[in-house]
């Protein structure tokens, strides 16, 4: 085990010109004869020495998302396009698994493409078994939410910008779904000291984002897991704070990060209830937020975002919302390539956090607003910032107030009350999507 851990570290190192996931494995689960859970960390002590867990019922209870599923909002005719680098080689062994020990239906469709220029995976690379276990969260988890979703793996060929955009460029112009998940990222910093050719990146990756959005795609992406922290073009962790990209574009929604706290007296429990939440920053990552030092301020962030200084624009802020990424608290997913790559016994159940399971639980959230809209959402931002600027978000959702994404003694963003740079507006509560929806369609903005 140690040796997988070291190679799969491996996996996370900034680069220039690479994208990398937003994932955090942490334990390996193992069952328990309680009749109340699956598995010992569903019942854990919130103070223990090991992780507690969640499954899709407490997640689901958690946010609401149990009510909208009984109601038989399930996101039927939806389908959910999540973006990845190499793929998952037992993507749809895995998640069968899954399905199988939570009670959940296959999805109507499970499709996974991967992009010209492809070769065999490589189970000796930590890179791209890192990916592996990014893409495998990334479908269990859009799929606990949606459970009646289509969802579609754009593989790229490598976690190269370029690659990963032709990815998400061939899933926009082929209009694959209305709904577009992508749990990765890179260093702002690092993109604007490559000069010409990483303002050529974030110029393309605009170009992209705005045809989603003209496309009506809602694109989901993750704030990092990082805190405030980032580096420079040489991987270096700086000693202020860096923004990361695609988060901080001002043309995708962007999903941070809480520890979520549901259960009873103290503890885990997926027969429990909502006790509450904090900033994700429980000593393996913190929720991404910040400012970009690039991107000006939207139109939708006006009045929020305090100006940086006499004579200077205000920027793009970010997160936009918030969902429970911590790994104290993290999420069950089923792996089934380990053995192949580290022997028998890796298989299995294993605690995920990160923004990369925030991500696609609120692309799974989009597919049941299309399917009650009866339309696509499109780009949520300019109705989300509606209603939370009119107060109306103040019953949807849970406005997290305590926490910090200060991270290694770089100074970050606190939780306040309304919007803030660590949590966005919150996390979702039941209300939200009868909101967003009757926002969406006040406004006119669902009229082909």
């Amino acid at each position: 085990m140690l040796a997988m851990a070291t190679l799969l570290a491996a996996s996370t190192a900034a680069t220039a010109g690479k994208m990398r996931p937003y994932s955090i494995r942490g334990d390996q689960a193992f069952v328990t004869s309680d009749s109340t859970a699956h598995f010992g960390c569903e019942l854990r002590s919130f103070t223990s020495t090991r992780l507690a867990c969640y499954g899709p019922d407490a997640i689901r209870k958690a946010y609401g998302i149990s009510q909208l599923i009984a109601a038989g909002i399930t996101g039927t005719g939806q389908t959910i396009v999540i973006i990845d680098a190499y793929g998952s080689p037992t993507l749809a062994s895995d998640l069968a698994a899954f399905d199988a020990l939570f009670g959940l239906p296959a999805p109507p469709s499970l499709q996974q493409i991967r992009m010209p220029g492809s070769t065999p995976f490589d189970y000796t690379d930590g890179n791209q078994l890192g990916w592996a276990e990014e893409t495998s969260l990334d479908v269990q988890w859009a799929h606990a939410i949606a459970p009646s979703a289509n969802i579609i793996v754009v593989a790229a060929a490598t976690n190269g910008d370029a690659d990963i955009l032709a990815a998400q460029n061939f899933a926009i112009d082929q209009r694959l779904g209305s709904i577009m998940s992508e749990s990765f990222g890179e260093s702002e910093l690092a993109l604007l000291q490559d000069g010409k050719a990483g303002r050529q990146i974030l110029g393309d990756n605009e170009k992209s984002y705005k045809k989603a959005a003209d496309h009506k795609i809602s694109v989901l992406v993750s704030s990092g897991d990082n805190g405030s922290e980032g580096t420079d073009i040489n991987g270096v962790f700086q000693t202020f704070p860096v923004a990361n990209y695609p988060a901080s574009s001002p043309n995708v929604t962007t999903v941070g990060g809480t520890n979520l706290f549901f259960g009873t007296a103290g503890h885990a429990d997926p027969n429990g209830a909502y006790i509450g939440e904090t900033v994700w920053n429980d000593g393996f990552g913190a929720g991404g937020g910040g400012v970009s030092a690039f991107f000006e301020t939207p139109d939708y962030q006006e009045d929020l975002i305090p100006k940086a200084g006499k004579d200077k624009p205000k920027m793009r802020g970010y997160p936009d919302v918030a969902y429970n990424a911590g790994v104290e608290g993290g999420v069950l997913v089923f792996l089934g390539f380990l053995d192949t790559a580290f022997g028998p016994g890796n298989n299995g159940f294993y605690i995920f956090g990160g923004t990369s399971a925030s991500a696609p639980q609120w692309a799974g959230l989009t597919a049941l607003m299309n399917q009650k809209a009866g339309n696509p959402m499109g780009f949520l931002n300019k109705s989300l910032y509606k209603l939370g600027k009119s107060g109306a978000l103040g019953t949807v959702m849970h406005d997290i107030t305590t926490g910090t994404n200060s991270i290694d003694g770089v100074p970050g963003f606190a939780a306040t009350p309304g919007w803030d740079l660590a949590t966005g507006w919150g996390t979702p509560n039941v209300g939200l999507l009868n909101s967003l929806v009757k926002k969406k369609s006040d406004d006119g903005e669902n009229d082909d």
